[in-house]
C-alpha cells in the first residue's frame, strides 16, 4: 500500500538532450580523484600518503571531528597525487588505478541476524557511511545521533536527471539489503518515494512506507518528501540516502566488496548522443564526454549533476562523490541587445510578461548558462512561491540567513531544508541571488552556532 503525495507548485524545466535508454560500458580510468569538498563539513585526517598502494575500499582518510567516520577508494591502485590549498588544506586525492582491481574484504553480513551496533561498525568500517546524510545541516550524518526516520527518493524529478528506474533495474537484491540494514538504525520508518506511473524495482521492497509522488520538480527533492511526510522540529534528526548509493551499499553486504560502480547518465543539448554509461566514483569525466564527443560550440559547460544544483568541473576534471549524471550545455557568454525589451519564444519564465514559454508546456529548451540579468538587491514579486512547495515562507528564510537570525531561521524551518530545495527558487529569481548558496552559509552558521 502507498500514500499519495501530489506536488502542485513548483516547475518543469524541459530541456533537450535527454539520455537515451542504453546503456554502455565508459573508457576505464587511468586516473581516479577523491575530493574532501564533497564532503561538506569534513575536516580530512590522511591515513596514506604519496606512494602509498590501496585496495578498492580501503580507507584513504577519516573526518578529524569524528575518527570512525572513513572514507575509501573508488578503486586499487597507487596514490600518485595529494593536492593542496591555502593552510595546506587538502583539494583532492589522485589514484593511479590498477589494470586488475583488487578489493579489501569486508566479509558477507548477515543482515537479518546483525543487531543494530553491529550494522553501524559495519558500515563505518567499510566506507559506506559518507553515503548517509542528515537533516538539519545536510551534512554527513551523526553516528552518535539515531533519527527518528530515514527517507529515500527513487524519483528523479530535475531536468535531465538519471532515469532511477533505469538505473536501478536488477539491483533488487542490493537495495533490499541495504534497506533491511539502514532500518535497523531507527525506531521510525523508511521512507520511499517513486514516480506516480514508476516502475521502480525500489516499490517492490519490503521494510519500507512506499509514497507515490506526482507534479512538477522538485517532487523528486528528498526535501519534499520530508516536508510532506514527516518535517523536522528542532531536537530532532533524520536521515537520507540517494537511491544510487543504496546499491553501493547493499553490495558491500552482500559481497564484503566496496563497489563504486555508478550508472552515469551523459546529458545535455551539447552532447551528440546522450546515453548512459557504467563508470565509477571519482572517474576522469573526459573518458566520457570526448570518447563519444560533445557538439562543435564554442564553449559548452560541464556539470557534475544536474543543471540546478550540479557543480560546475572542468572538461578534464571527474565525477563527484555523490553525482549520477554529468550534463553539458552551451556556456552563456554572450548577450542580447535589448533582450528585455522584446518578446521572449525560446527561454523558460513563470511570468508572461513578455514570455511565451507557457504557450508551449511540452516545448524543450536548448538553453545556455547565461543568468540574464545581473545580481541586484531582492525584488519581492511571488515568484519563489509559486515554485516553492515546501510549507516555508522562501524569502523570509533567505532573508533571515543572510542577517544570520537564528531564531528567524528556527521559527522559519530551517531545520528541514538543503540548498538544492531552492536551486528552483534561485532559477526564477529576477535579483539573480545565489539562493542555494545563502542557504549552505545560514546551515554552517547554525552548525556552528547549535549544533
Amino acid at each position: 500500500m502507498s500514500n499519495d503525495i501530489r506536488i502542485k507548485k513548483g516547475l518543469d524545466i524541459k530541456l533537450k538532450g535527454e539520455a537515451e535508454k542504453t546503456l554502455e560500458k565508459a573508457i576505464l580510468s587511468n586516473f581516479y580523484t577523491l575530493r574532501p569538498e564533497d564532503f561538506h563539513g569534513v575536516i580530512p585526517k590522511l591515513i596514506s600518503k604519496v606512494g602509498t598502494k590501496v585496495k578498492a575500499g580501503e580507507p584513504v582518510f577519516f573526518d578529524k571531528s569524528n575518527e570512525n567516520i572513513k572514507f575509501v577508494s573508488p578503486v586499487s591502485g597507487e596514490i600518485i597525487e595529494i593536492a593542496r590549498g591555502e593552510k595546506r588544506r587538502i583539494l583532492s586525492i589522485k589514484f593511479q588505478a590498477d589494470k586488475e582491481q583488487t578489493y579489501q574484504d569486508y566479509g558477507v553480513f548477515n543482515v537479518d541476524a546483525a543487531k543494530p551496533n553491529e550494522v553501524k561498525a559495519h558500515l563505518l568500517a567499510s566506507g559506506c557511511w559518507p553515503f548517509i546524510k542528515q537533516r538539519p545541516y545536510d551534512v554527513i550524518a551523526s553516528p552518535d545521533r539515531a533519527p527518528k526516520a530515514i527517507f529515500i527518493s527513487g524519483y528523479a524529478s530535475a531536468p535531465l536527471a538519471a532515469d532511477l528506474d533505469f538505473t536501478l533495474k536488477g539491483k533488487e537484491a542490493a537495495l533490499q539489503a541495504a534497506v533491511t540494514a539502514l532500518g535497523k538504525l531507527t525506531e521510525g520508518k523508511v521512507h520511499v518515494s517513486v514516480g506516480a506511473k514508476s516502475t521502480s524495482p525500489l516499490a517492490g521492497l519490503s521494510g519500507i512506507t512506499l509514497h507515490k509522488v506526482s507534479g512538477p520538480h522538485p517532487s523528486g527533492n528528498v526535501g519534499t518528501l520530508i516536508n510532506k511526510v514527516d518535517p523536522v522540529n528542532k531536537g530532532e534528526v533524520v536521515w537520507t540516502v540517494a537511491a544510487q548509493d543504496l546499491v553501493i551499499i547493499g553490495e558491500l553486504l552482500l559481497t564484503g566488496k566496496f563497489n563504486a560502480e555508478r550508472i552515469v547518465a551523459l546529458a545535455g543539448s551539447s552532447v551528440e548522443k546522450p546515453r548512459y554509461f557504467t563508470t565509477k566514483i571519482g572517474s576522469e569525466v573526459a573518458t566520457m564526454i570526448y570518447d563519444k564527443g560533445i557538439t562543435q560550440r564554442a564553449r559548452v559547460r560541464v556539470i557534475s549533476g544536474n543543471v540546478l544544483s550540479g557543480k560546475h568541473i572542468k572538461p578534464d576534471g571527474y565525477l563527484d562523490y555523490y553525482s549520477n549524471v554529468i550534463t553539458v550545455i552551451p556556456e552563456g557568454d554572450d548577450y542580447e541587445l535589448f533582450g528585455w525589451n522584446k518578446p521572449v519564444f525560446n527561454k523558460v519564465s513563470t511570468s508572461r510578461a513578455f514570455t511565451f514559454s507557457w504557450l508551449n508546456p511540452n516545448k524543450k529548451y536548448d538553453l545556455n548558462t547565461n543568468t540574464n540579468g545581473e545580481h541586484r538587491a531582492f525584488v519581492v514579486t511571488g515568484g519563489y512561491e509559486e515554485v516553492f512547495p515546501l510549507d516555508i515562507y522562501p524569502m523570509q528564510i533567505l532573508k533571515a540567513c543572510m542577517y544570520k537570525d537564528l531564531d528567524e531561521m528556527e521559527a522559519l524551518g530551517m531545520y528541514e531544508v538543503a540548498p538544492e530545495d531552492f536551486a528552483l527558487t534561485e532559477f526564477v529569481c529576477v535579483s539573480k541571488q545565489p539562493h542555494q548558496e545563502i542557504i549552505r552559509k545560514g546551515l554552517d552558521v547554525m552548525l556552528k552556532e547549535i549544533g
